[in-house]
C-alpha cells in the first residue's frame, strides 16, 4: 500500500509531534511513523524544565493553554555547596524565566492536539526504513498489522532519538561523531510528596551530585550522581532519601514511596551533519546531552523551530536557502548548548579525589559563581536559552 506525504516525520517524542503540530499551523501536511505503542510514548518519564522560547513555539502550535494553567515559572536556581547555598536571579539577571512542565504532559497535550485534527500518527510500525534521502521523492517503509505500507514524501524529519534509524541513514563517509560518556550515573526518583524547595536546587557534595525538581506542587522529582555499576536494588527508598538529606543539606525534604525509580548513563553527543540530502534529523538523534543544564528538550525544540521555518519557506516562497543552512544553523546553537551543559556537568559532580588540583579548581569556580555577578549572569543567560 503506497500513501503521500509533504513531510513524513519518524518518531512521536516531543520532536516529532511539535514539529507536526507547526507545519499543520502553517498549512503543510505530514504524516508522523512511531515504533512504539501510544501508551509507551506518553507514559515515558522524562524531563520537565521549558526555557522561554520554547514556552513560545508552544504557544506559536496552540497546546500552551494546560501548561499556562499547570506549570510552574521558575525565576531562578539555587546552587548549593558543602559550605554555602544560593541563588541565581534569573529575571533580575537577564529578564527571563524558565518554566517547570513535565515533558510526559507536553507530549500529551501534542498528541491530543494531533488526533484531534491535524492528520494521522501511525503507532506500532516495525521494520521502519528510509529510502531514496537525496531523491525528489525519498520514502518511508514500515509494516504495521501485517500489512507492509509505504509512505512517499517530500521531505523526512528523523525524530526518532539516540537508538532510531534516521542517523544511520546517513553515509559513515560523510558522518562526524563528537562524544563524552561519563563516569558515573543519575539515579532518579519520583514521589507524589511536595518539593522541599519552590525552586530546583543543584547541590555539589564531597559524596556526589544531588538536584532537587519537582513536576507540580504535590509531585517531587530527585536524582543522585551513582557509579555506573551500581543496581537499582542496591537503593531502597529509605537509603535514597537519606541521601538526599545529607547531599541537599536540606530539613524540608518529605519523604513518600516511589513511583519510579531509574538509574540514567549521562553523555554528551553530537553527529554532523544533521541533513542528508531530504532527510533531517531533529533532537536527540543528532545530539544527546547530560540533563545537568535542561537542554534536551529545548535543543529539540530549537532544531524544530529551524526545520519549520525552512520547510514553510520551501512551501510558501520556494526558497530554500533555510533548508541548505538547517544543519550549520541548528549546530551552532546545539554547540552552545553542550559547552553549557557539560559545563554545569564538570562543575557539579564529583569526578576528582578530594585533595586534588582538580577538585580545588570546582571550588574555587563555585565560589567565583556565588560572588560574581558577571558569572550568575553567564549562567543565567545559557539557562533560560540563547536566542533561536
Amino acid at each position: 500500500m503506497k500513501d503521500r506525504t509533504q513531510v513524513g516525520i519518524v518518531g512521536a517524542g516531543p520532536a516529532g509531534l511539535l514539529l507536526a503540530r507547526l507545519l499543520k499551523v502553517h498549512g503543510v501536511e505530514s504524516v508522523i511513523v512511531e515504533a512504539r505503542s501510544r501508551k509507551y510514548v506518553e507514559d515515558r518519564i522524562r524531563a520537565g524544565v521549558l526555557e522561554q522560547g520554547t514556552v513560545g513555539l508552544l504557544e506559536e502550535a496552540g497546546v500552551a493553554e494546560r501548561l499556562h494553567r499547570e506549570g510552574l515559572v521558575h525565576d531562578g536556581v539555587e546552587i548549593g555547596t558543602d559550605r554555602r547555598r544560593f541563588r541565581i536571579d534569573f529575571r533580575e539577571l537577564v529578564g527571563k524565566t524558565v518554566t517547570v512542565y513535565g515533558q510526559t504532559e507536553l507530549t500529551r497535550d501534542l498528541i491530543a492536539a494531533r488526533l484531534a485534527s491535524d492528520g494521522p500518527i501511525i503507532w506500532e510500525a516495525s521494520d521502519v526504513a528510509i529510502g531514496d534521502p537525496t531523491s525528489s521523492q525519498p520514502r518511508l517503509t514500515f509494516q504495521v498489522a501485517g500489512e507492509r505500507r509505504e509512505l512517499i514524501c517530500d521531505f523526512i524529519a528523523g525524530c526518532d532519538g539516540f537508538h532510531g534509524i534516521s542517523r544511520p541513514t546517513l553515509p559513515e563517509s560523510i558522518r562526524s561523531t563528537y562524544e563524552r560518556v561519563y563516569p558515573f550515573g543519575w539515579l532518579g526518583i519520583l514521589a507524589d510528596v511536595p518539593p522541599c524547595s519552590p525552586e530546583l536546587i543543584y547541590a555539589s557534595h564531597d559524596h556526589g551530585f544531588a538536584l532537587a525538581s519537582m513536576r507540580s506542587p504535590t509531585r517531587s522529582r530527585y536524582y543522585l550522581e551513582c557509579d555506573l555499576d551500581e543496581k537499582i536494588e542496591e537503593w531502597p527508598d529509605a537509603r535514597i532519601w537519606d541521601e538526599l538529606e545529607v547531599r541537599l543539606g536540606s530539613p524540608n525534604i518529605v519523604r513518600g514511596p516511589s513511583i519510579e525509580k531509574s538509574i540514567a548513563p549521562l553523555r554528551s553527543f553530537v553527529s554532523t551533519p544533521m541533513q542528508y540530502g531530504r532527510l533531517f534529523l531533529a533532537g536527540d538523534a543528532a545530539h544527546i546531552v547530560p540533563p545537568t543544564g535542561a537542554k534536551g528538550l529545548n535543543l529539540a525544540a530549537s532544531d524544530v523551530h529551524y526545520l519549520c521555518r525552512a520547510l514553510v519557506a520551501h512551501y510558501k516562497t520556494n526558497n530554500d536557502e533555510l533548508l541548505g543552512a538547517y544543519s550549520d544553523t541548528a549546530l551552532a546553537r546545539v554547540w552552545k548548548a553542550e559547552r553549557f551543559s557539560w559545563w554545569m556537568t564538570t562543575l557539579l559532580h564529583k569526578l576528582h579525589a578530594p585533595e586534588s588540583f582538580e577538585r580545588q579548581m570546582q571550588i574555587a569556580e563555585l565560589e567565583y559563581l556565588a560572588s560574581s555577578r558577571a558569572a550568575q549572569s553567564m549562567l543565567a543567560e545559557n539557562y533560560v536559552g540563547l536566542p533561536f
